[in-house]
């Protein structure tokens, strides 16, 4: 039978502690990586564009058109600026406990859907837009509807992954593709369709 003091039951007990939020950090630096990594692949994340050049970027474009950016604000990570009917906007994305949301307010927030990456939620939301039937932009009590129908590329997209989005717009089924290997690799390692 062994003993321990207070203090020693204290310190295992902050240890791990300790040890959890260490692993949590981790986590999640870890997760905000492979983001990155699949944000920088998509060629519509502009990294630090200003919310002044985002709206310089979009003016001139079509209702639904956006690209994703750096938050200006400390407190998030990721911003979507889109072209709305009464003109560019900009909507926060929210990351907690290992999840991207979108920003909203109070009373709305509990109901959004939560991502395990920010491509998935803007893919998400791409074919929320498109299949919405309504033609209507401004809504009833004023509200603007946000469509996210189209991004803005950096640059043009190289034709393989053009290639690929089209792909996989067709099938979920790469591995059953009668394609080299290496081409089942390529495809697999961006599983989007935007």
């Amino acid at each position: 039978m062994t003993c321990h003091s207070s203090d020693s039951t204290e310190a295992i007990d902050n240890e791990r502690r300790s040890e959890t939020e260490s692993r949590a950090v981790d986590s999640d630096q870890n997760r905000i990586a492979a983001a990155m990594r699949e944000l920088r692949s998509t060629g519509w994340y502009w990294g630090s564009l200003t919310a002044t050049e985002a709206k310089e970027i979009l003016q001139n474009t079509t209702e639904g058109t956006f690209l994703i950016r750096d938050s200006s604000q400390t407190n998030y990570l990721f911003t979507i600026s889109a072209k709305t009917s009464v003109g560019p906007t900009n909507l926060r994305i929210e990351y907690r406990d290992g999840k991207f949301k979108l920003d909203s307010v109070v009373f709305i927030k509990p109901k959004l859907k939560q991502f395990e990456s920010v491509v998935n939620l803007v893919q998400h939301y791409v074919f929320l837009s498109s299949a919405s039937k309504s033609s209507e932009s401004l809504l009833p009590n004023g509200t603007v509807q946000l469509l996210l129908i189209k991004p803005v590329y950096m640059s043009t997209p190289s034709l393989q992954h053009l290639c690929r989005l089209s792909i996989n717009k067709s099938t979920k089924k790469i591995e059953e593709l009668p394609l080299p290997n290496r081409l089942k690799q390529y495809l697999t390692e961006y599983t989007y369709c935007v």
